[in-house]
């Protein structure tokens, strides 16, 4: 793709974006904005009609003979999944369970059209799925594998981590090359033919379902009365303070259900290019305050990672947003170098899953950090404890602790 379309598509994009968050209100967006609804009733039509296929077991999911717990969410980005699901996966491990993740991973970089020729030529099935780390090692990129995979794969050793489309084919792999007996779909919560046992619902505290229209109109994958569909429903990015609203409408879709609240919560900074978790390469919060940098990231909600910043006390001198899981240039970071000369910045921040996009061959002039955030459960502990009590004591007291 040249870089004109790539541009291009790059501002269509974004223009989306602003007439979804009702940021734009001439003539033209008001057009644009009845012909993404008119996009979104034909959507909704398709995804219901695919649910009641299911329900109706006119389409049939698939058994493993395995223990599978989906983690996702009703609408696209920026819920805080990934951070979910390694703490749910580690967890597991650490009751003795053998874990995979299986992933589609999102905007991973597939086998060049020969490599999928020459193997449907020469093989009767169909291709394995890649190997993002086999529990010893991790074997892909963030380009190959997609940028959460690879994330989860870094800083999980012991767990397998797949990456296919197909994920009853990953799954059906995982168990057979790798002896797993725990399956964890990450952003599974609208992959029916692979029924999860449990179904774990994250809802962003912060934005839970957009401006409530499907998409492409708004951000909802399918409709809020699907909340039924959760065991439990996470609630992310909380400040600690009940939202009564919210919480009602969890409740009338899904009564009884289990809440947990949880925050994600800086950690500490991590320097580009050392290994992750390395205590050479970290700097605690406290180093931030009064420091001037310069602030990137493309992610789903920028604004929550620049408000961890301010609030850590860093004098944020500039900021550059890019789109959601964009994979940077050398133009890209010499640009950002120059920034942050201009602006008298000390160094560079950015957030982990940023940090992946980025060539470990690039010379910084200044130090550039990713944050590192960790899942913190602040209401409905207990139940979190159960969960994962169910799953690795599937034959006791569901009530039972974990321990």
């Amino acid at each position: 793709m040249s870089s004109w379309l790539k541009k291009k598509l790059n501002s269509l994009e974004l223009y989306t974006i602003d007439v979804i968050l009702s940021r734009r209100e001439d003539a033209v967006s008001a057009v644009y904005g009845a012909f993404l609804q008119a996009l979104s009733w034909l959507f909704s039509g398709i995804a219901q009609t695919r649910f009641w296929l299911y329900r109706h077991r006119i389409l049939h999911d698939q058994p493993l003979g395995c223990l599978v717990v989906v983690v996702g969410n009703l609408t696209v980005g920026g819920t805080g999944k990934t951070p979910v699901v390694e703490k749910f996966a580690r967890a597991l491990q650490e009751r003795g369970r053998k874990v995979a993740i299986l992933s589609r991973g999102y905007k991973s970089k597939a086998p060049p059209f020969w490599k999928k020729w020459w193997f449907a030529l020469t093989h009767k099935e169909e291709p394995p799925p890649r190997i993002v780390s086999d529990g010893e090692r991790v074997l892909l990129d963030s380009e190959q594998a997609g940028d959460e995979p690879y994330m989860l794969a870094r800083n999980l050793p012991g767990v397998i981590v797949l990456v296919d489309k197909n994920r009853v084919k990953a799954g059906a792999f995982a168990i057979k090359r790798f002896g797993c007996d725990t399956l964890v779909l990450d952003d599974g919560f609208q992959y029916l033919p692979l029924k999860g046992r449990l179904n774990l619902l994250l809802v962003d505290k912060t934005n839970p379902f957009g401006n409530g229209h499907l998409l492409p109109r708004g951000i909802l994958r399918e409709p809020i009365k699907h909340l039924r569909r959760a065991s439990y429903v996470f609630l992310t990015k909380s400040n600690g303070q009940r939202d009564a609203e919210l919480e009602a409408v969890i409740q009338k879709y899904n009564p009884g259900v289990d809440v947990i609240e949880c925050a994600h919560r800086p950690q500490y900074l991590q320097r580009f290019g050392s290994a992750p978790g390395d205590p050479g390469g970290r700097e605690p919060l406290v180093w931030l305050k009064g420091r001037r940098v310069v602030a990137f990231s493309g992610i789903a909600t920028p604004e929550s990672f620049e408000k961890f910043l301010r609030d850590l006390g860093a004098l944020v001198m500039a900021r550059e947003r890019f789109l959601d899981h964009y994979r940077y240039t050398e133009e890209d970071l010499n640009d950002l170098s120059q920034l942050a000369k201009r602006e008298g910045a000390e160094c560079l921040v950015t957030t982990e899953k940023d940090a992946v996009r980025i060539a470990e061959t690039h010379s910084w002039p200044l130090p550039l950090y990713y944050l590192r955030l960790e899942i913190d459960i602040i209401r409905g502990a207990a139940n979190f404890d159960e969960a994962v009590g169910r799953i690795c004591f599937p034959q006791s007291d569901s009530r039972a602790p974990a321990g």
